[in-house]
């Protein structure tokens, strides 16, 4: 199995190659800083699995997930949280990923969730489908106009604090499109201000609070 390892922090990254490759069946065969980086080796690698942190720069790992389903969907995703919390559970599942473990049980459940995916199965622990349940019955419907994948990405970007320029620059596009579809995006939101995107990038786990 060709597996891609993403996260921000090389520790981790090493880590779980040292984990993945004691199995005699298992190559890694690229790793990832952000998440631009790892939507984009995967759509050029072609990786049987990519296994992406939940939080990272530029995209986070739901917005790569997104991404590779879309253009990679024979490349299967498994989400590594250090959150134990349904909001990103549910996302990560409504992302396209058939999988979602904990960093602290990674030991004990990542090889199960590989071989899970591998046999064309989803993953969850048991009370990871216990959130999910719960999540499904108290949440509901969102009243908010549903964002695109690049309206969600420019609204991570300038909740981080990035300028109109740097958010061109990382994504490759014009200031004025970058302009047009924060725009968009905040009318979608009913929103007017920066603070108010904040707000709601931390509800929708985009960033950190």
């Amino acid at each position: 199995m060709r597996i891609l390892i993403a996260d921000d922090h090389g520790i981790v990254r090493s880590g779980l190659r040292l984990l993945l490759e004691r199995q005699p069946d298992i190559e890694v065969i690229a790793e990832a800083a952000d998440g631009v980086e790892a939507r984009e080796m995967a759509i050029r690698e072609r990786p049987d699995l990519a296994i992406l942190d939940v939080k990272m720069p530029k995209l986070t790992g739901l917005q790569a997930t997104r991404a590779i389903r879309a253009h990679a969907p024979d490349v299967a995703v498994l989400i590594l949280s250090m959150h134990d919390d349904e909001r990103y559970l549910f996302e990560a599942l409504k992302a396209g990923a058939s999988g979602y473990v904990l960093k602290a049980q990674a030991d004990t459940d990542l090889l199960a969730a590989i071989r899970a995916i591998e046999r064309g199965e989803p993953f969850l622990t048991p009370k990871a489908q216990r959130l999910l349940i719960k999540d499904v019955l108290e949440r509901g419907s969102v009243g908010e106009e549903e964002l695109t994948p690049r309206e969600e990405e420019i609204v991570k970007l300038v909740a981080e604090a990035h300028t109109t320029k740097e958010i061109a620059g990382i994504l490759h596009l014009s200031e004025k499109t970058v302009e047009n579809h924060r725009a968009n995006a905040m009318r979608k939101l009913g929103m007017r201000d920066r603070v108010e995107l904040v707000r709601y990038a931390i509800r929708r786990g985009l960033i950190e609070p």
